[in-house]
């Protein structure tokens, strides 16, 4: 008789931007990438910073992440990268996920979506992290920039349980497109959204302001900032191109990131990196301090920790 034919494996599964808005949910996200950080911080998540391949043009960018196997969490046992490059104004990016004890490749997500999202969870874990309480109503929220990583910090934190903004100010250079914005805003995440005429006016009253813009030259001024506030930033961060004034690192009592090594890696031309630099999955685990009081102005620097795509990604192909 001829020997049963072994079974073969499932294929991957392939998942574009359409698949990612439909299926990934603010909570899958910030679960997989509160998961991630605390992994880091304990040592189970290998996350070295991103690899650069020249390409004459352009590069192309690498992020490796590989978590252990640790029980029965979604995330866990699994390793992958990121690729994307940094000459395609699209934006698309790709992100591979093996499981670690078979060596199988078991996802394969591409677009335009997962990345923003992912930076979008990190965003809204160190909001609940590191920012005080709005009350009962939510709290105040000020953007500065009305691209696809502000939405999609409005997005992750549009489930937050803590945290979710009872009012949204935006700014945009543009005011036509910040009105388009804070209409989306309202129809889709159900936020009460406004545009609002200048930078001062989204940063001023605020208990949360996020900056996220590709600007060279600081969108705010650090007085804007009142004592209680915290503030993330997203875009340029070097010495020679920042988004916001570096005098607000001065008043700031926590500066934190989701990777030191990562902002680490830019050396002395990181805007912050003089500054000691708090790691997010350290205050997430109690062995950083936090916000130590009310007063407190607390800054969030987003880098992208390496891995945690992989692990967004692991989340919404086994949920």
């Amino acid at each position: 008789m001829t020997p049963p034919t072994a079974p073969r494996p499932p294929a991957p599964v392939l998942l574009g931007d359409a698949e990612v808005r439909a299926r990934l949910t603010p909570a899958t996200a910030t679960a997989a990438v509160r998961h991630a950080l605390l992994e880091h911080q304990a040592g189970r998540l290998a996350a070295p910073p991103r690899m650069h391949a020249g390409l004459g043009g352009g590069e192309l960018v690498f992020t490796v992440g590989a978590l252990a196997d640790e029980g029965a969490q979604e995330v866990a046992g699994v390793h992958g990268f990121r690729a994307y490059g940094t000459a395609d104004r699209a934006g698309e990016q790709l992100v591979a996920v093996w499981d670690s004890a078979s060596g199988r490749l078991t996802a394969v997500v591409h677009g335009q979506e997962l990345g923003p999202r992912r930076t979008g969870a990190i965003g809204a874990v160190a909001v609940e992290a590191l920012a005080r309480t709005g009350g009962p109503a939510g709290c105040r929220l000020g953007l500065i920039g009305t691209g696809p990583q502000g939405w999609a910090q409005l997005w992750a934190l549009s489930a937050s349980a803590s945290h979710r903004p009872a009012e949204v100010a935006v700014f945009g250079r543009r005011r036509e497109r910040a009105e388009r914005f804070a209409a989306r805003v309202r129809e889709e995440l159900g936020l009460a959204a406004r545009a609002v005429d200048s930078a001062r006016a989204a940063v001023q009253g605020r208990e949360v302001v996020i900056v996220a813009t590709n600007s060279p030259t600081p969108v705010l001024e650090a007085d804007w900032v009142a004592p209680g506030t915290h503030l993330s930033t997203l875009g340029p961060k070097t010495t020679t191109h920042y988004e916001i004034p570096p005098e607000l690192a001065e008043r700031a009592s926590v500066i934190a990131t989701d990777s030191p090594a990562q902002a680490g890696s830019y050396g002395t031309d990181h805007l912050l990196g003089p500054t000691p630099l708090t790691a997010l999955g350290a205050v997430l685990a109690g062995t950083a301090p936090g916000r130590g009081g009310r007063d407190d102005i607390t800054l969030f620097s987003s880098v992208g920790l390496a891995g945690t795509e992989v692990a967004v990604a692991a989340a919404l192909t086994r949920a």
